[in-house]
């Protein structure tokens, strides 16, 4: 088993955050904005959006995707290469940040099911195509493939 190609992961976590950033600040940003800025108001918090939380979002997108591809990359020699093993990393991303990461807003009655569901909904398709675009991106290094074992 070779070793994960770093540069590449940062490079595939790159394409895989961008994906998410955007598919966030389509959903988030644009499309569900004003139902975001109601749970705020009830929360006591603003609805608008400070430059510095889009940020922290689009870092947190990008972290994100560097999970992912990483994560490709570690699973990769078990479950091969290609477009099923990159969407098994997005949907374990999935589960762990948006699944579980939405569970407790929603058990504290902090954010309402509903909204919270299309979150999860559009999450996991948001995160099988960043996981496969990441993954595209995603090449072992020549000279870090795993060197066959000498028989004894």
């Amino acid at each position: 088993m070779g070793k994960i190609n770093l540069g590449r992961v940062i490079l595939g976590g790159i394409v895989a955050g961008i994906v998410i950033d955007l598919f966030e600040g389509v959903l988030n940003g644009a499309i569900l904005s004003k139902q975001w800025e109601e749970v705020m108001a009830g929360l006591g918090k603003t609805g608008v959006m400070s430059v510095k939380q889009i940020i922290a979002f689009n870092l947190w997108g990008l972290a994100a995707g560097l999970l992912m591809v990483w994560l490709y990359a570690a699973i990769r020699p078990r479950y091969g290469a290609g477009p099923r093993t990159a969407a098994c990393a997005g949907i374990a991303v999935w589960a762990l940040a948006y699944l579980l990461g939405s569970a407790v807003p929603v058990i504290m009655h902090l954010f309402p099911v509903g909204l919270t569901l299309v979150g999860i909904g559009v999450g996991l398709i948001e995160t099988i195509v960043a996981g496969v675009a990441g993954a595209a991106v995603y090449k072992e290094d020549e000279g870090m493939a795993a060197k066959p074992a000498m028989a004894a």
